[in-house]
């Protein structure tokens, strides 16, 4: 049985991670997810870095712990396993982002095959933070999700911090050697199903894995998120 830390992605927070968690505690998994500095907490968004980011998911984390990071969280989770490798036991990325070293998650989101969000991103006066058109947000997240958890999830939608996702992340053997796998999502209307197989493709291919849903399979199909993250971490 394995522990997992469950990272949220943009204007998401621990609660995206509802049906996941007993979905692995009925598996026998041990699971617990965390809101990212930022996110709901009324900072001044001025104020959250990616290194305290990295930092607040290395102080969640134990020895054996694998953490499950979605989308933009592919950036703090691979920031987290540079600077404390001894703190986890290793990284699944979840239709997310892989950082390419000295790039931020916004150059790579620019260097993407295609824009996907475009207007959907509102950004606030000052430019220091976004959220996302919630008439959008079905079609850019949900698509395939349950009516109930879309309802669910849109009042909780929060603004996300842009500072950290405009910081160049510069990774190491530390990272390097930690170990790793991909979910990659075939129906993501977020980041580029293409774009993600691209990320990966000099991976092992028994190290990148497929689900058949949007951008949000911890509401698409959470026992199948579970099962299949529980399956991976018996090659860690």
């Amino acid at each position: 049985m394995a522990d997992f830390l469950l990272i949220h992605g943009s204007c998401h927070g621990a609660w995206c991670w509802r049906d996941v968690i007993p979905a692995l505690e009925t598996l026998g998994h041990t699971a617990r997810a965390i809101d990212l500095p930022g996110h709901g907490d009324e900072r001044d968004p001025t104020s959250v870095t990616l290194a305290e980011t990295a930092q607040a998911i290395v102080a969640a984390s134990r020895p054996d712990t694998i953490v499950v990071g979605h989308s933009w969280a592919g950036f703090p989770i691979s920031a987290a396993a540079e600077i404390a490798p001894a703190a986890l036991r290793g990284l699944i990325y979840l239709c997310a982002y892989v950082p390419n070293s000295g790039n931020s998650l916004i150059d790579m989101r620019k260097a993407g095959p295609r824009q996907t969000i475009g207007s959907a991103a509102i950004k606030n006066a000052s430019g220091t933070n976004y959220t996302i058109d919630p008439a959008a947000a079905p079609r850019l997240f949900y698509q395939d999700c349950p009516a109930e958890a879309v309802a669910y999830a849109l009042p909780r939608l929060c603004a996300q911090p842009i500072l950290p996702q405009a910081t160049p992340l510069e990774l190491g053997d530390n990272w390097k050697n930690t170990p790793m796998a991909y979910i990659r999502c075939t129906e993501d209307q977020t980041i580029p199903p293409e774009y993600q197989a691209q990320m990966v493709a000099d991976w092992p291919r028994n190290r990148v894995h497929e689900m058949h849903c949007s951008h949000s399979p911890f509401f698409a199909d959470p026992k199948g998120l579970a099962s299949l993250i529980g399956q991976i971490a018996k090659d860690f």
